[in-house]
């Protein structure tokens, strides 16, 4: 599904128009990738966590080259959804 229809799901089933829908929706992304950015989790109750995980440094290879490199650590975004999410999509 995309966002556009997402926009289009929740101004049929709200009666909102899509332009509101769409700029609400942009918001909380913004809102949610600013959070994360900045280092802070975000939890939405029943549907999930937005987390930002650490990943140590590491050594890799690259084979065409035939030397091992140092992967800094760094910072990932994830999502770990509820049981009830879980539970229903199960």
């Amino acid at each position: 599904m995309t966002k556009a229809e997402i926009v289009n799901e929740i101004s049929r089933t709200t009666g909102l128009e899509k332009a509101a829908v769409l700029t609400t929706v942009e918001s909380f992304m913004d809102v949610v990738k600013d959070t994360m950015a900045g280092g802070q989790n975000v939890y939405l109750r029943g549907f999930g966590s937005f987390i930002v995980k650490t990943r140590k440094e590491k050594t890799a290879r690259n084979i065409s080259k035939n030397i091992t490199i140092k992967i800094p650590e760094h910072k990932v975004p994830a999502f770990k959804p509820s049981k009830v999410f879980l539970d229903q999509v199960k």
